[in-house]
């Protein structure tokens, strides 16, 4: 070899490794940029939020230790409230302070739990039956009628003791352990329903409000019983809502006609594939059961690939291309997709799906400044499919943005999973 020839291979070699070191980083710089993206999300909520109260003439009260007896008020703002998506949002805010080690957003989950039970009491005393629960501030704290009052909110509550332990955190986890396992109505096979607004019926909804705080509570009381019924409640809905016609979810089941409602709603679909994700990670392995609970995510996961959209994301009505694109269903598909790959539960071929998902996420549903488009409002059961069409899509609402910071989390996951693979 001339002297030319060993010039001109040092130079391929040295441009090769020029390439390659600019490739791993222009990777780690997109992993880091998608990183900055949830924090604009999350530090928009956490702009947003302010816990307190607010009268009619919009005077603020920051503990109810200052409101008077007679004044009638209501949250401060919408992240303030007590309600399961708040626990949704709190999650995702303990996850994002794990990833990044800033305690900012942990502090937000502590301070939002501290706060309600701060100040519950103040509007308990009032409560009377001449109005919902849910329409006392922090009603749906004390009273625990439904899984959706507390199930969602004590998953986050067990994750908040995890650094933050309070006896009155652990009493209410026991009553709520309690309502759930013997106070809840159930079917003659223990799946659990709603006396709402028809009798028994049961709602996709549910499994969410359910499962994540059954998980957890295994592990908190070291019962197994725990992990039991969760795992009886993902194979009993897929039971009643699975339509294997077209590989999708119904969102309810009327026990009365012993017939499914008219819709495959996104973010029933999706509240389904989050349960699924919180019962497998905290499963041990060969835990009886658990593989049927893995090939039951596996199956839906196949099931709403066949339904991405052109830009990566899903619909409100999933078999309908003429409803809308909706960001929380797609944010909570995103967030399965890309967290069972970097788990071992599905095949890593489907990562194309979770990646251009995000990516359909973040040029199409998050602005610049961290608010999120297109979230479908609080959604009910219908048997009208124009019901579901017509459900107004807000921005920032509280139904999806916990969803869009986890489905974030798990793609940069994911993306380093794949680098590594």
């Amino acid at each position: 070899m001339n002297q030319f020839d060993k010039s001109l291979k040092t130079i391929i070699i040295s441009f090769l490794i020029l390439f390659q070191s600019s490739f791993l980083q222009a990777q780690q710089d997109e992993a880091l940029s998608d990183l900055d993206v949830v924090r604009k999300v999350a530090d928009y909520i956490l702009s947003e939020t302010k816990l307190g109260f607010i009268d009619a003439n919009g005077k603020s009260y920051a503990s109810t230790k200052d409101i008077p007896k007679d004044k009638e008020v209501s949250f401060a703002s919408k992240y303030g409230e007590w309600h399961y998506t708040n626990g949704v949002i709190n999650l995702a805010m303990t996850h994002l302070a794990n990833q990044t080690g800033d305690d900012k957003y942990f502090a937000y989950a502590k301070n939002h739990i501290a706060h309600g039970f701060d100040n519950y009491e103040f509007f308990q005393k009032r409560f009377t039956n001449d109005r919902p629960h849910h329409r006392y501030p922090l009603g749906q704290l004390w009273t625990m009628l439904e899984l959706d009052d507390f199930g969602a909110i004590s998953a986050s509550m067990l994750e908040v003791m995890e650094r933050d332990n309070d006896p009155r955190y652990e009493t209410y986890i026991k009553n709520g352990l309690e309502r759930l396992s013997y106070g809840q109505e159930r079917l003659y096979d223990k799946t659990l329903v709603r006396t709402f607004p028809q009798n028994m019926t049961l709602w996709a909804d549910d499994l969410y409000m359910s499962v994540p705080f059954l998980s957890r509570a295994a592990l908190y009381t070291g019962e197994a019983k725990y992990f039991d019924d969760a795992i009886n409640q993902v194979l009993s809905f897929d039971k009643y809502l699975w339509n294997p016609h077209n590989g999708l979810y119904f969102h309810c089941y009327y026990t009365d006609t012993e017939q499914n409602g008219v819709a495959h709603w996104g973010r029933s679909n999706g509240w389904l594939v989050l349960s699924q994700l919180h019962l497998l990670e905290r499963l041990p392995e060969g835990y009886p059961r658990k593989e049927k609970v893995r090939k039951n995510l596996e199956k839906q996961l196949i099931g709403l690939s066949r339904y991405q959209d052109q830009d990566g994301l899903w619909r409100q009505l999933l078999d309908k291309n003429d409803s809308y694109q909706e960001t929380s269903a797609s944010a909570m598909f995103v967030q399965g997709f890309a967290k069972a790959i970097t788990e071992g539960w599905i095949d890593k071929r489907f990562a194309s799906v979770a990646l251009r998902g995000w990516e359909g996420l973040r040029k199409h549903m998050i602005e610049e400044d961290g608010q999120v488009r297109a979230i479908c409002v609080g959604t009910g059961i219908s048997d009208d499919l124009v019901f579901y069409y017509t459900r107004p899509a807000s921005p920032n609402e509280k139904h999806g943005v916990g969803s869009v910071i986890d489905a974030g989390l798990e793609v940069i996951k994911l993306k380093e999973f794949l680098r590594k693979n």
